[in-house]
């Protein structure tokens, strides 16, 4: 998967200026700087987006205050489109600051609108172009607006093959057991509502996948299908909740090792009949954090959006040698970077750059396994 990196967009200036008066004989009169607009940042050029990193934000578009000199305020409107000419376009948003945001969905759609697409059959990923522009106006938008416009920025984007079209063929084991109701899941011991673990390949008879315990005394079962209980998976021990990371089918049902409910990292080898689980508490560290490469900042899981986040002042830092990292436990035994910048993580991965300074989210998602993903937005 492919995630577009997180730059500032500027545009560079405006153009077009359009007096009216009203029936009530109000009149703005523009006096703009001679020079035009200046704008304070420069652009990316190229963006790679996947349907993974939908709500991540794609590009800052900056730019600085326009001076209409009326007592009126001034709204700016950022528009995207498939043709220069903007003959048709979207509007990505309105604000009265001199910034916004664009995520990585309003670029996908413009896209789609360039005639771009994400064939799996095609070999090449698909690339095109897009652009993007702003308007200033001052009032309300009505029929007497007045209005600065500026010339288009180009986007070259690039949409790769389908995604999650191969990873939904991956072998899968799922996990049911007492936990599925408190934990967000459905109802307790329902194969339909069992929890997926995935191998990372066909014929692959290793499995993994994150699993959320809410309950005290955790009991579980391992199932070959989400449809039913045949070929049922369970603890090879004598009663109820033993861990002895052995299976046999049926078996008993298995246990934690301690007894107490988690986040596990649950992993089974259908060859071996054997199974291991791992509690986590998901944090990151790096340079870019307030603790630095010391210590962790600590995220919190929400069973609502089976996802990790933490919000918190982040300083730049330019990847790979710098920014920060995943980490279980507040230890390098289990930690998660992003190799390809592309949003996906890997384990042992490379450290996830800053683009500026300033207050972010963080969202860590290992909901599906095998497939994890994060974002980082800019509050």
């Amino acid at each position: 998967m492919k995630k577009l990196s997180i730059f500032l967009l500027a545009i560079v200036s405006f153009a077009g200026i359009n007096a009216c008066s009203s029936d009530d004989d109000v009149v703005f009169v523009a006096q703009p700087d001679t020079e035009g607009i200046a704008f304070t940042s420069s652009v990316a050029n190229n963006y790679v987006l996947t349907a993974a990193t939908n709500d991540n934000v794609a590009e800052r578009f900056v730019w600085n205050d326009v001076d209409f000199s009326t007592p009126t305020t001034v709204t700016y409107e950022v528009q995207g489109s498939a043709s220069e000419s903007f003959e048709d376009f979207i509007v990505a948003g309105t604000t009265r600051e001199n910034n916004m945001a664009v995520n990585v969905a309003t670029l996908r759609d413009l896209a789609e609108d360039a005639g771009l697409d994400n064939d799996p059959t095609t070999p090449e990923p698909s690339t095109g172009i897009i652009y993007f522009r702003v308007r200033a106006y001052a009032g309300n938008n009505g029929g007497n607006t007045l209005e600065q416009i500026s010339g288009p920025v180009v986007l070259n984007i690039t949409l790769p093959e389908a995604e999650g079209e191969e990873d939904e063929d991956l072998p899968k084991l799922y996990v049911v057991g007492n936990f599925l109701a408190a934990s967000g899941y459905g109802t307790d011991w329902s194969a339909t509502d069992g929890v997926p673990i995935a191998a990372e390949a066909e014929g692959n008879t290793a499995y993994e996948g994150f699993v959320y315990m809410n309950v005290d005394a955790p009991q579980f079962k391992i199932l070959q299908t989400n449809e039913n209980f045949d070929g049922n998976l369970g603890d090879a021990g004598d009663t109820d909740g033993v861990y002895t990371g052995t299976l046999e089918s049926p078996g008993v049902n298995a246990g934690t090792p301690d007894g107490t409910g988690g986040y596990y990292l649950v992993s089974v080898d259908t060859e071996a009949l054997t199974y291991e689980l791992t509690e986590t508490s998901w944090g990151v560290i790096g340079n870019a954090t307030p603790s630095g490469w010391d210590s962790d900042t600590d995220m919190t899981y929400d069973p609502a959006t089976q996802t990790w986040s933490v919000t918190l002042d982040l300083t730049e830092q330019e990847a790979t040698e710098n920014g920060f990292k995943f980490r279980a436990n507040d230890a390098w035994t289990l930690d998660l970077g992003d190799t390809d910048a592309d949003g996906s993580l890997e384990f042992a991965g490379d450290n996830i750059g800053v683009p500026e300074d300033g207050n972010y989210t963080i969202t860590l998602d290992l909901s599906n396994p095998g497939q994890y993903k994060y974002s980082i937005s800019k509050n």
